[in-house]
């Protein structure tokens, strides 16, 4: 299976399977001489976790991360740097009935069709566990580029299914369930998610995030645009389908006077363009905001074919499954970014180690 790899100088290769072994990725072009060690990658796999909380899945995973090289004495070499993080509570058994079914909407259909075989105890490759290693691997570019520049990314949750999370304070974001940058629309989220999984049911949600402090004139026309390499490693997150860069699809509804982003001496009064015009950064902080599809496996009866059969078939499936996914979407939406930066950056001129 080719696609597991992302970036040109900053690569990172993800494997594993959701009830393997291990997980986990490789990073292959992480500047020498960066002290690194578990901890500077830890807490933000901690924020990933399942199990936290009723609005996820129940599985309990430590989540624990290992460097197995690439550091030396607690700092980096230059070489590739491979990260595992073991699996230790998998229930397959789970899963054995939808080994002859099709999930509606999960990506069973999809895998069966081009390899002619499918790991479907949850979900194998397609499987949201696999977002772990990419937030290791986010850890690890994000303190190069905090390093480096001084960059900085958050992300927030602003909204899951029909309610609003507006932005309130940022200090928050850690302070909940959701990762919401809200204090006075969390009880009513609660209500909302808590009535969802009471019924068996799933729902969407949006993500912002900003990348502060990089500097103008990063990206190029016209394919290796900014945008588009960071919308191909945000559209690379399960379950992600619709990626808006500054105000997006409000864009189509605005004249150009309401649009533009007037600049004075000081820089630009506005952002609408979300740091990023012609594909190359202005310097202003860089916004997107990403559409995560319901949780394709609900506890609901299904229509569906039987593999083995060739007929129709109804399904119900049984499992820990998050009612909503983007309870644990904004460290990985982070992480993504941060692997997308730290790539262009490395190949910015004066970024080559």
């Amino acid at each position: 299976m080719s696609g597991s790899s992302i970036g040109k100088l900053f690569v990172v290769t993800n494997f594993g399977e959701s009830h393997g072994p291990a997980i986990g990725c490789v990073i292959d072009g992480c500047p020498p001489g960066m002290p690194l060690s578990e901890a500077d990658i830890q807490p933000d796999l901690d924020r990933r976790r399942p199990g936290q909380s009723k609005f996820v899945t129940q599985r309990k995973e430590a989540d624990a991360v290992k460097i197995l090289s690439g550091v030396y004495e607690g700092v980096t070499t230059g070489t590739p740097i491979a990260l595992l993080i073991e699996n230790t509570d998998q229930r397959s058994r789970d899963y054995s009935e939808v080994a002859r079914q099709f999930r509606p909407a999960h990506a069973d259909w999809s895998y069966w069709n081009k390899y002619g075989i499918r790991d479907p105890r949850g979900g194998g490759r397609s499987s949201a566990r696999l977002t772990a290693p990419t937030v290791a691997a986010g850890a690890v570019a994000r303190k190069w580029l905090s390093t480096e520049l001084g960059i900085t990314i958050r992300a927030r949750v602003s909204s899951i299914g029909t309610v609003k999370l507006p932005l309130e304070n940022w200090d928050e974001v850690d302070n909940n369930p959701f990762f919401a940058a809200n204090v006075s629309n969390i009880a009513e989220v609660e209500t909302y998610l808590g009535k969802i999984r009471k019924e068996g049911n799933s729902i969407g949600a949006t993500v912002e995030f900003e990348a502060m402090g990089v500097p103008a004139g990063l990206g190029s026309p016209l394919y290796d645009r900014l945008d588009a390499r960071l919308a191909y490693a945000l559209m690379g997150i399960n379950a992600v389908k619709a990626v808006e860069i500054g105000n997006g699809f409000e864009a189509a509804t605005l004249t150009g006077a309401e649009g533009n982003d007037q600049m004075t001496a000081q820089g630009f009064a506005s952002n609408n363009a979300g740091g990023i015009l012609g594909g190359i950064t202005t310097g202003m902080p860089i916004l997107f905001r990403i559409a995560v599809k319901p949780t394709p496996s609900i506890g609901r009866e299904q229509h569906t074919v039987d593999l083995t059969t060739k007929t129709n078939a109804d399904l119900t499936i049984h499992g820990r499954h998050d009612p909503c996914i983007v309870t644990r979407a904004a460290p990985v939406v982070e992480a993504a970014c941060a692997v997308a930066l730290a790539d262009l950056l490395r190949e910015a001129k004066g970024y080559h180690a």
